[in-house]
């Protein structure tokens, strides 16, 4: 079926995640707190912190840290209340670009947002300026080494279950799933024992844009000092990256 096969350069650059784990593992735990604090401390009964605690598996993160910041949420997050912001904008040459984020000091975080994007070559937007430009999808990545299954029996549990789409790639099976679905689709592989790489709703952009190569050096840069800032939880945009060898 036809499927995202880019989703993994969308959100992520290779050996990026490996080589900034620290930062992973802080922005996760912001979000397992606010997560438990919202909703509660059982994941049975708090979509929000069942899929936070599946990101922070596949990142491997201790399971002591999961339950430290479970336990800050559901302590009452030692009075800092988080909020949850998206930002849309343009970075260079045009590409589109929605930045999501969890902060204790909105005017904080704009700042340093507007400031990524000027000096890019970019432009911060308004809300709604890009996010037509995208798809809000779940996600659920699956690495064929985990978990030996055949495709076609994948395929038919992940379609059975729900999801709307499946692909399969020499490494994965990437599965899609509607936003209102994606809970059901998840927990109907959890059952079946299979372990997620990602799960985790997603924005997928419409079209891919192309940048000349002059331009990947700051678009790199933007993407790097975005994903260095702990106030931010997630950037998407619709660039068509170059395949890393």
């Amino acid at each position: 079926m036809a499927g995202h096969s880019k989703w993994a350069n969308i959100k992520h650059r290779k050996g990026r995640q490996d080589a900034a784990r620290g930062k992973v593992f802080t922005k996760i735990a912001r979000q397992l707190t606010v997560a438990a604090k919202e909703g509660g401390s059982d994941p049975e009964y708090n979509a929000g912190l069942k899929t936070a605690i599946e990101k922070a598996k596949a990142a491997n993160m201790p399971n002591d840290n999961i339950k430290r910041a479970i336990q800050k949420g559901a302590g009452g997050a030692d009075g800092v209340n988080y909020e949850e912001i998206r930002y849309e904008g343009y970075g260079p040459n045009g590409v589109a670009v929605i930045v999501e984020c969890l902060t204790d000091n909105k005017n904080r975080t704009v700042a340093d947002i507007k400031y990524y994007f000027d000096k890019n070559g970019g432009n911060l937007g308004t809300t709604g300026s890009v996010a037509f430009m995208f798809d809000r999808k779940g996600i659920l990545l699956v690495d064929r080494e985990d978990f030996g299954m055949d495709e076609e029996e994948m395929m038919m549990i992940a379609l059975e279950a729900g999801a709307e789409d499946f692909e399969a790639s020499d490494e994965f099976f990437e599965i899609t799933t509607d936003p209102n679905d994606f809970s059901t689709v998840r927990d109907a592989l959890s059952k079946e024992n299979i372990p997620f790489v990602k799960a985790e709703l997603t924005y997928i952009p419409q079209m891919q844009t192309s940048i000349p190569e002059d331009a990947y050096k700051n678009m790199n840069r933007m993407l790097d000092m975005m994903e260095d800032n702990d106030d931010i939880q997630n950037v998407y945009h619709n660039w068509d990256m170059p395949e890393v060898e």
